[in-house]
């Protein structure tokens, strides 16, 4: 069987990667070109497949063997005791809050008339200090107003509702690939060609009311998603 060239260099940068150590700097695409006799086209896009994988990142001008995937599970977990179950520092950074009136959807999922006044939440998740994703959390003034001044927007928002005594009970959560818009791609320190996963959830509490309504964009090279399945 004859292995066509894109796979064996695909294989053979595989192997390169293995033998680096993160932060390490990856070889110039000519050299790679010129060290596997074929087409610099043929490098870029193995290298291009490594870069959306997470394997690689782009710093500077150059290109570096990047961290693993920040993996998180589906589960009624903050976002901050999975990254720190890794071994991360997580951090959020403040990009809007404000209220507007709920739209059609929004007053559905959160249980209230269309034109209430919600909040809205956008924030950077951050993970030792590098973003890796954009949520944006809608949630009722009505209920929640009073986290206008006791909740610290770059903490941990379930943190803080369980603090006042809101027990999560369950949520439904959708998962897809898109690409983020420029204006996402920005905040992410990404591109628009990066795909990324886009999850929209919906959280209830223990009386099944409407906790909150989210929508969290992730970079698809810096983070991945696992659950336990069980059969019951």
């Amino acid at each position: 069987m004859t292995i066509s060239k894109a796979h064996r260099v695909r294989t053979a940068l595989d192997t390169l990667l293995a033998g680096l150590d993160v932060g390490d700097p990856v070889p110039a695409e000519r050299d790679l070109a010129a060290r596997f006799n074929v087409a610099r086209e043929t490098v870029r896009q193995a290298l291009h497949e490594l870069l959306v994988e997470g394997r690689i990142e782009r710093r500077g001008r150059g290109t570096v063997v990047s961290h693993p995937k920040l993996v998180q599970p589906l589960s009624l977990r903050s976002y901050t005791e999975g990254a720190e179950r890794m071994g991360h520092i997580a951090g959020r950074r403040l990009v809007s809050w404000e209220d507007i009136r709920a739209d059609a959807n929004a007053a559905r999922a959160l249980g209230i008339r269309a034109g209430t006044k919600v909040m809205r939440l956008e924030r950077v998740l951050l993970a030792d200090a590098q973003p890796i994703g954009l949520e944006t959390t809608y949630l009722a003034a009505s209920r929640f107003g009073w986290l206008r001044t006791r909740f610290d927007p770059e903490t941990s928002l379930y943190a803080a509702l369980r603090d006042a005594g809101v027990e999560f009970a369950a949520a439904l959560e959708r998962i897809e690939t898109v690409l983020p818009s420029p204006r996402e791609a920005e905040l992410l320190g990404t591109t628009t060609a990066m795909p990324a996963l886009l999850l929209n959830r919906r959280t209830v509490d223990s009386a099944d009311e409407p906790i909150e309504l989210v929508r969290a964009l992730y970079r698809g090279d810096r983070v991945a998603f696992e659950a336990m399945l069980v059969d019951r």
